[in-house]
């Protein structure tokens, strides 16, 4: 799924989205409805989803929005769009809102992986991979922190924070090239 579901309407205006963006929370706003939310309240500071009240700390745009760049309006959304995410989604974000952002850059990165017609920057695979290479062998290697065989099932607990720490990673990962793509240079 790529935008809004389809009997789904904007939180805030409650009419057909126009000009559908993703906040990092999952949820689905009109592009000028959500900028509007955060001019309102306090232009310095991220907003606070309308619906699940979260920071949001990253803001895309639909893949059909970008056929409309040459309207002016389309054009100053996006534009507010990517400074948003420019001042906001590269900032210092605290674990719980990381752990609460990993299934929504999950998800996203999963759909980007099977989709043939995108594909990230050689760059940013190259990261995933060595990532997931060195955490494989760490997870199916002999040589533990912890070794499970002297403390049994408390020795899976550091399999499970490498684990953790790998998805933690793959998702700042994917987040910096979301950010590099809609949050300008």
């Amino acid at each position: 799924m790529e935008g809004p579901p389809e009997n789904d309407v904007c939180s805030v205006c409650h009419d057909n989205f126009n000009l559908p963006c993703q906040a990092n929370c999952s949820h689905w706003f009109c592009g000028g409805c959500i900028m509007r939310v955060w001019q309102h309240g306090a232009t310095l500071q991220p907003c606070k989803c309308p619906i699940c009240r979260r920071s949001i700390t990253l803001i895309i745009p639909s893949e059909a929005s970008s056929g409309y760049q040459n309207d002016p309006e389309v054009g100053e959304v996006l534009g507010n769009v990517e400074r948003y995410n420019r001042q906001f989604g590269g900032g210092h974000r605290s674990l719980v809102q990381r752990l609460r952002d990993l299934p929504f850059l999950l998800r996203r990165l999963a759909r980007e992986f099977t989709d043939p017609q995108r594909t990230l920057p050689l760059v940013f695979r190259a990261r995933m991979i060595f990532a997931m290479i060195l955490s494989a062998i760490y997870i199916l290697s002999p040589i533990d922190i912890i070794p499970e065989g002297i403390v049994g099932v408390v020795g899976l607990l550091d399999d499970l924070l490498i684990g953790l720490i790998f998805f933690l990673h793959i998702a700042a990962i994917y987040r910096s090239a979301l950010l590099s793509r809609y949050g300008g240079p």
